[in-house]
């Protein structure tokens, strides 16, 4: 069975996106990446919503302008399995697959069936696997911003007793927060 993380960055104020035509959370270099990197490097499994993964579409295209961090990240990224949990996408790309039906049976499954880390995409898709119980550990990465409002780590109507695990300071001011659910 898989160990399942669902880890983003998020603002002091605990947002993971800022709203439409507002704030947004500070880039990061090259140093907070490569620590991203090797947690990618380690993950057996990317267990994706239909909006996350969107957007980490990118990394399956070239792009001459990324910096040699990057580049690690996105063959990294590639080489990983990926499930997208989508009722509108009728397709993915290269090495992801799309569920469509039976979502919590086969969510059940993937994670049941997956040896080695399973690292859960986006907010909405936690929310999912957390009501299931399938979450293992939270990995909150509060970056030096206030967003004021926007797209919450914690989607609305969860609700979670977590014991705190552990707390580490990152590069460009970033703080990791690890929580185990209290079970």
């Amino acid at each position: 069975m898989g160990n399942v993380t669902f880890a983003m960055l998020t603002s002091v104020d605990g947002y993971i996106a800022g709203p439409p035509g507002g704030g947004e959370l500070p880039m990061f270099g090259d140093e907070l990446h490569q620590h991203f990197n090797d947690l990618a490097r380690s993950t057996a499994l990317c267990l994706y919503g239909r909006e996350l993964y969107t957007i980490m579409q990118y990394w399956d295209d070239d792009d001459e302008d990324r910096t040699d961090v990057h580049e690690e990240f996105a063959t990294i990224w590639r080489g990983t399995p990926k499930v997208v949990v989508s009722t509108t996408l009728t397709e993915v790309g290269p090495n992801a697959r799309l569920v469509s039906d039976d979502v919590e049976e086969e969510i059940r499954r993937i994670v049941a069936e997956t040896e080695g880390d399973v690292d859960v995409g986006g907010a909405t898709m936690a929310a999912t696997v957390a009501r299931l119980g399938l979450i293992d550990e939270y990995r909150v990465y509060v970056r030096p911003a206030v967003l004021g409002g926007g797209k919450p780590f914690f989607a609305a109507g969860t609700s979670l007793d977590l014991n705190l695990v552990d707390v580490e300071t990152l590069p460009d001011d970033t703080v990791l927060l690890r929580y185990r659910p209290a079970r």
